[in-house]
């Protein structure tokens, strides 16, 4: 057998086996992250164009 087929092997079995993995945690909310990005880009979309007034 080479590597690649043991491998292979390897991560068939792991991925079969998988279990309830969550990939998210409770305290984290997606509409507070969407919302706190959104007022980032706002805060960095104010901050350029204060900077840029000559043009």
């Amino acid at each position: 057998m080479s590597a690649f087929s043991t491998a292979h092997a390897a991560l068939t079995t792991l991925a079969s086996e998988g279990g309830e993995h969550v990939d998210t945690h409770e305290s984290i909310s997606p509409y507070m992250t969407g919302g706190a990005a959104l007022v980032i880009l706002f805060l960095l979309l104010w901050i350029t164009t204060r900077f840029n007034r000559d043009r």
